[in-house]
């Protein structure tokens, strides 16, 4: 199970050692850094995040005030210099308190907690999905609402605030977020292969270099994508 995470810290020095610390283990990728909470907000919009390493003592908007606008949050560790907000860590159900400066292992104990739990969540999450797969979802646009089968669904492009479905009969715009797009549709058949875009698997024509060829649509595969596509995409080969 990869866990995709965000570090959170206005201090370069303090984002890099999370940073190495996390190179060293190899469930856990860091998809991006930020020097504040603005810049995590708009990275939190782009796709699903697992787990934060969040600093408390930031300009702006501190940890704390920041994690409190989150409506549904990842998972977070807190990472401070200062133990006075330990209390504060706990009341939002923080999976962990880091007190800078922490070892490898201190790291690596907090980050095993989170490991845990979310892979509890993740199987739960597939059992409920066995007892139950909706095979439709319904898409506000242009003041209406659109019963969409899953199945004609060809693939989703994020246009910033709005996505665009493209359907085998249709087009449909709606002010939804990658991430929650991506949220309501079943992981066994949606794949994100760029920042931009979210294919159907079932659709896929064929796969040159980095173009996947959908229908009549060719769509670019995100380098930051690319790897862990065609690891997904190699559980289908005939060899």
């Amino acid at each position: 199970m990869e866990i995709k995470a965000i570090i959170i810290d206005d201090e370069p020095l303090a984002r890099n050692v999370i940073s190495e610390y996390s190179r060293k283990i190899s469930s856990l990728k860091i998809v991006a850094e930020c020097e504040d909470a603005i810049q995590a907000h708009n990275e939190l919009q782009k796709e699903n995040i697992d787990l934060i390493f969040l600093d408390i003592n930031m300009p702006k908007l501190s940890g704390i005030d920041f994690l409190k606008t989150l409506k549904n949050p990842p998972l977070v560790i807190f990472t401070t210099a200062y133990s006075e907000y330990a209390l504060d860590s706990y009341e939002l159900d923080a999976i962990d308190y880091l007190k800078k400066p922490f070892s490898f292992e201190r790291f690596c104990k907090a980050f095993f907690k989170a490991e845990e739990l979310l892979m509890l969540k993740q199987s739960a999450k597939t059992s409920d999905e066995q007892i139950s797969s909706p095979d439709f979802i319904f898409i506000k646009s242009d003041k209406k609402s659109f019963k969409v089968n899953i199945s004609d669904i060809l693939y989703i492009e994020g246009l910033g605030d709005y996505i665009k479905l493209y359907l085998t009969d249709k087009r449909l715009v709606t002010n939804l977020s990658m991430k929650k797009i991506e949220s309501l549709l079943p992981s066994d058949l949606f794949y994100r292969i760029h920042k931009s875009y979210i294919i159907s698997l079932h659709k896929i024509d064929s796969i040159e270099g980095n173009m996947v060829r959908l229908n009549e649509s060719k769509l670019p595969i995100g380098n930051s994508y690319r790897q862990e596509f065609m690891q997904h995409i190699k559980n289908f080969f005939a060899e």
